[in-house]
C-alpha cells in the first residue's frame, strides 16, 4: 500500500475515533441530564397529544383525502419535528461547549475539523431516534394505525435522521460563529418557522392564501408529505424528498464546516 493511501486511512481512522468519542460524550451528557431529556421529548409529545386529540374532527372535512387516520397524519409531521428539536438542542450543546471552555480544547487536539461536526451529528442522530421512538410509542398508544411495512418504516427513520442532520448543521453553524447559548433564538426560530410552514393540520390542498403558497414553496413540505405517505404504505414524494434533503444537508453541512473552520483559525 502506498504511503499517501496509508496516511489517508490513518487520518480517517483518527477522525472516526474523535467523532465517536465526541458522540459518546454528548450522548452521555444528555442522558444523564434529566431536564435536557425531558425538554427534548416533551414538546413533540405535547404537540402529538394536542393535535391528534383536539383537531381530529378535521379528518371529516370535505377534501381531507388522507387515507390513514388523523393520528397517523399528525404523527408524520410530529416525528420529523422531534428530529428537528434533536438537532436544535445539539446546537445548544455545541454553544454550551464554548461557554464551558471545552470546545477550544477540542480544536487544539483535533487536526481534522470535520470530525468535530461528525461528533455532533452522531449525538443529534441518537437523540432524534430516541425521541422518534418515544413519539412512536405514544402515537401507537393513542390509536395510530400505520399501514407501512418494515422497509417503509425504515425510510421514515431515514427522513428523521436527515432532518436531524439538517437542523444540527444549521444550529452548529450558528454556535461556531457566535459561541454562546444566548444565540438560541437564532438557532431554533428559523427551524420552528420552517416546520410550521408545512401542511401541519390538514393536507396541502385544504390550505388557502399565503399559507398555501408558503407551504408549496417550503422544501420541508416534501419531507412531511413523504413521511405521511410512507406511513400508509405508499412511496409518494419519496424520491423528491430524498433529493431535497440531500441538497439541504450539503448546503447546511457547508455552512457548519465553514463556521468550524473560522472558529479553528481563531483558537
Amino acid at each position: 500500500m502506498s504511503a499517501p493511501l496509508q496516511d489517508l486511512r490513518a487520518r480517517a481512522a483518527r477522525a472516526a475515533l474523535v467523532a465517536f468519542a465526541l458522540g459518546r460524550r454528548g450522548t452521555k451528557a444528555w442522558i444523564t441530564s434529566p431536564p435536557f431529556v425531558v425538554i427534548t421529548l416533551l414538546f413533540p409529545l405535547i404537540f402529538l397529544a394536542a393535535f391528534a386529540g383536539a383537531l381530529s374532527p378535521l379528518a371529516h372535512d370535505r377534501g381531507f383525502d388522507y387515507p390513514g387516520d388523523y393520528t397517523t397524519f399528525i404523527y408524520g409531521f410530529v416525528v420529523l419535528q422531534a428530529a428537528a428539536f434533536g438537532g436544535v438542542f445539539t446546537g445548544y450543546s455545541a454553544a454550551r461547549d464554548f461557554e464551558l471552555g471545552f470546545a477550544p480544547r477540542i480544536f487544539l487536539a483535533v487536526p481534522d475539523r470535520s470530525a468535530v461536526l461528525a461528533g455532533y451529528l452522531l449525538v443529534a442522530t441518537i437523540r432524534s431516534l430516541i425521541a422518534a421512538g418515544v413519539v412512536t410509542l405514544a402515537a401507537l398508544a393513542g390509536g395510530m394505525a400505520p399501514r407501512c411495512d418494515a422497509g417503509q418504516a425504515l425510510l421514515v427513520a431515514v427522513l428523521v435522521v436527515l432532518v436531524a442532520v439538517m437542523a444540527t448543521c444549521w444550529t452548529t453553524g450558528i454556535a461556531m460563529r457566535l459561541r454562546t447559548t444566548r444565540a438560541g433564538p437564532l438557532m431554533h426560530t428559523p427551524v420552528l418557522i420552517a416546520m410550521f410552514l408545512t401542511p401541519v393540520y390538514v393536507p396541502l390542498a385544504l390550505l388557502d392564501g399565503w399559507l398555501r403558497a408558503a407551504a408549496s414553496w417550503n422544501p420541508l413540505t416534501q419531507l412531511v408529505e413523504a413521511s405521511r405517505a410512507l406511513l400508509v404504505g405508499t412511496n409518494t414524494h419519496l424520491h423528491e424528498s430524498l433529493a431535497i434533503a440531500g441538497l439541504l444537508v450539503v448546503l447546511f453541512g457547508a455552512w457548519a464546516l465553514r463556521g468550524i473552520a473560522t472558529t479553528a483559525r481563531g483558537v
